[in-house]
């Protein structure tokens, strides 16, 4: 794997190759850049890396400069003191937002999260060559505790709100929070794979477990289990009949 380390302290340059090499001998380091100017001319020279470590604020401005000039089509992990960048971060095909100081624990989950969205990654770089883009980001970052998760859309079983607050559950059962509405996230995902079932759930084709009319209307069974009733409305049930193929 080839690895461009952007950070503009030495001593924490040194200390992230050093653990990269002690997790995966394979890595090859191949430049380690202090600033926005020469992390613009490197690229500019340069092909794409396998994977970006890149500190947010580097001495000569936010590295997010770097990547306007020079949108990123390989994965990237953001180091930062500083939590307040994240959904910026995940505009510049962040994989990953490390808040400092970088554990090796953390590094493994990182590189390990890498391995399951390396196919994301080289579907995109195709599209690019075709002079086309994705019409949907390939994941979406959710909260869980104090952490910041990006997950895949194929991770998500569905997404709901309780109390104003907007929930995801993923595959797993695991629950997570976002910062965005029900209504926003409709607009992000692929259509074909989710569908607003009613005013409190958006969920992924592969989440209806089963269903059936009810007078009129359709009770949806979820896989992980709501422990509530799920319908969808007369007026929506026909719409969702024609999503699901019936």
């Amino acid at each position: 794997m080839k690895v461009i380390i952007i950070e503009d302290e030495l001593l924490a340059q040194a200390r992230l190759e050093t653990m990269l090499k002690a997790i995966e001998p394979s890595i090859e380091v191949m430049a380690k850049l202090g600033s926005v100017k020469e992390s613009k001319k490197y690229l500019s020279r340069h092909g794409a890396p396998d994977l970006a470590f890149v500190d947010i604020q580097l001495s000569d401005d936010h590295s997010f400069e770097i990547f306007r000039h020079n949108p990123a089509d390989f994965p990237v992990i953001f180091t930062t003191a500083y939590d307040k960048y994240l959904l910026e971060s995940f505009e510049h095909n962040a994989i990953d937002y490390l808040l400092k100081p970088v554990s090796e624990e953390k590094l493994r989950r990182s590189l390990t999260k890498l391995k399951k969205l390396e196919s994301h990654f080289l579907q995109g770089r195709i599209m690019n060559l075709l002079d086309e883009k994705p019409k949907v980001r390939d994941r979406i970052v959710a909260k869980k505790g104090t952490e910041f998760v990006a997950l895949a859309w194929h991770e998500v079983a569905y997404f709901f709100t309780e109390h104003k607050v907007v929930f995801l559950k993923d595959v797993h059962g695991r629950q997570y929070i976002l910062d965005k509405t029900l209504s926003e996230l409709e607009g992000e995902v692929d259509g074909k794979v989710f569908f607003r079932l009613n005013r409190k759930f958006l969920t992924n084709v592969e989440a209806i477990e089963k269903f059936r009319s009810e007078n009129g209307k359709i009770r949806v069974c979820l896989r992980p289990a709501v422990y509530e009733e799920v319908f969808v409305s007369k007026e929506t049930a026909p719409d969702f009949r024609r999503w699901i193929g019936t």
